[in-house]
């Protein structure tokens, strides 16, 4: 399949794609926020650089898009049709890579926890997965 967009037009939408504040990222903080947990963002000196990190409770968080991180079983992690070679490594280095920052960060002692942007879609889902996710928090601290 040919790509119907030009190479400014392909270059245009690829740089609006963000690795922070995305809006599922967003969302989950405002509803951790909101569940009176307190956190840091974005803490460069753990490896993986996890999005939310919940020091008092030694957690992080990573919202991973369906997409680029290869979310089992989501309509959203689709192959691309074209220049497909290159997608298939790409995608197997970001899983390999997202499993090595997970035993890295075990390793030091901290719980990780995933949220997919599948799960934080409508506003009831992100409550509701907030809520799943502190009570993983808060079992992980007693």
């Amino acid at each position: 399949m040919v790509d119907t967009l030009t190479p400014a037009e392909r270059s245009e939408r690829m740089s609006r794609i963000r690795s922070r504040d995305t809006s599922p990222e967003v969302a989950l903080r405002k509803a951790l926020h909101a569940l009176g947990f307190r956190f840091r963002l974005d803490n460069r000196k753990l490896p993986g650089k996890p999005d939310i990190v919940l020091p008092r409770y030694k957690a992080a968080i990573f919202v991973h898009g369906c997409f680029w991180h290869r979310h089992e079983g989501c309509k959203v992690a689709t192959t691309p049709k074209s220049n497909t070679q290159f997608w298939i490594d790409k995608f197997a280095r970001n899983v390999s890579r997202d499993a090595r920052v997970i035993g890295e960060l075990q390793a030091m002692g901290w719980r990780v926890l995933v949220a997919w942007e599948c799960e934080l879609g409508p506003r009831g889902k992100v409550a509701a997965r907030a809520m799943e996710l502190a009570a993983s928090i808060r079992e992980g601290a007693t």
